[in-house]
């Protein structure tokens, strides 16, 4: 169904004339296709606050939790791998796990059930709020201290979790707390980051190479607030926190493509609505928006947005104008707008990029793997 309803997308991004009413009728044709991935259910409301953050010492970084029946205990050991101490019939150890891609696709199956049979939130899916914990807790990396990134969850403490910038995020940690407590051996820095490679490839996205190898870290590596874009800011703010972080413009432009998905909300960052017409769909739409409609600023109470003239129920943040009054930038936006593989190619590699920041991995990147969407044709 994923890859109809991606031909689809394209084609309709191919014939298409650039205005509100042939995206919407294309975006509501491919939203409609990609509910079927998104069935639902009667089963509602888990949500759970996770546990603390693990003690290093030389040998054993942390107790990571319980395996169920088995009673086995699993510890994450300085060279990367899992220890899992499993009592036999006469409580003899049983060696040592080391997660392989089977491993770690059941996690990523996992979350794909869950963003499947959860269809109360927003739009339809936690998708879009997954996207948004992966990105940021991997935006704080700043290349100068090497401090940052995904490498530790610090973002489960509250000087971080309390953040502006991580409003409503609880809501995205709370949705994976239940495959945490089902695979006890991930990090919460893995599982996040693997969220975030689900959440794009099951909303029709391109395939994300991963790999395993983050820690978690304690409340005392919590990055300094402000290292998160503004949405209120321009192309010089753009580019001072996205070039901290090693991205060029091209690059820029490309991560601000995930603004096809979601919304904005007044109770978190105080802007409101959705960027396109398929919010749970990954797709150029965004960059043929930015160019292809009028934009004005709103005129409400809230703060300073841009609302589209023909259906006044699209936005655009100053930072996303921002991307089309830079000639540097705009150049990319008509590139991704106009073909939408090449947005999709260059999406994937750079959300490799920023999920990797900071992080001391001990594998090679040749070691990543490419996990099977779960709506992906046998």
């Amino acid at each position: 169904m994923a890859s109809v309803a991606r031909s689809f997308s394209r084609i309709a991004s191919q014939t298409a004339p650039r205005c509100s009413s042939a995206l919407r009728t294309a975006s509501n044709a491919r939203r409609s296709l990609a509910r079927q991935t998104f069935q639902p259910s009667s089963r509602r409301g888990y949500a759970s606050g996770p546990s603390g953050g693990s003690s290093t010492t030389p040998y054993i970084l942390g107790i990571l939790g319980l395996a169920g029946a088995g009673g086995g205990a699993y510890f994450y050991l300085n060279n990367g791998s899992f220890t899992q101490l499993k009592e036999g019939s006469s409580g003899e150890s049983r060696g040592v796990f080391t997660p392989n891609k089977d491993d770690y696709q059941k996690v990523y199956n996992a979350i794909a059930s869950r963003l499947e049979e959860k269809d109360d939130y927003d739009d339809g899916s936690y998708g879009p709020v997954i996207v948004r914990l992966a990105w940021h807790c991997s935006g704080t990396y700043d290349k100068d201290t090497n401090t940052g990134g995904s490498n530790g969850a610090t973002m489960r403490f509250a000087p971080e979790g309390d953040h502006g910038a991580n409003a409503g995020l609880k809501a995205a940690r709370d949705f994976l707390e239940p495959v945490k407590q089902q695979f006890p051996w991930i990090t919460y820095s893995d599982l996040w980051t693997l969220a975030g490679v689900c959440a794009i490839q099951e909303m029709q996205g391109p395939i994300v190479p991963w790999r395993p190898g983050r820690t978690d870290r304690d409340v005392t590596m919590c990055t300094p607030d402000g290292r998160l874009p503004d949405g209120a800011k321009e192309q010089s703010h753009l580019r001072a926190i996205f070039g901290r972080m090693g991205f060029d413009d091209r690059e820029i432009v490309a991560l601000s493509g995930a603004h096809a998905l979601g919304r904005c909300h007044t109770d978190r960052s105080g802007f409101d609505g959705p960027w396109t017409f398929s919010p749970t769909v990954v797709s150029n739409d965004y960059f043929r928006l930015l160019l292809g409609e009028k934009w004005n600023f709103r005129k409400w109470d809230g703060p300073k947005q841009y609302q589209d003239v023909a259906s006044k129920s699209l936005m655009m943040l100053p930072t996303d104008m921002a991307l089309i009054k830079d000639k540097e930038f705009k150049k990319h936006v008509e590139r991704y707008a106009k073909d939408d593989q090449a947005f999709f190619s260059e999406f994937g590699d750079v959300l490799v990029k920023l999920f990797e920041l900071g992080v001391p991995f001990q594998s090679k990147p040749e070691d990543r793997m490419s996990l099977k969407p779960t709506t992906a044709s046998e």
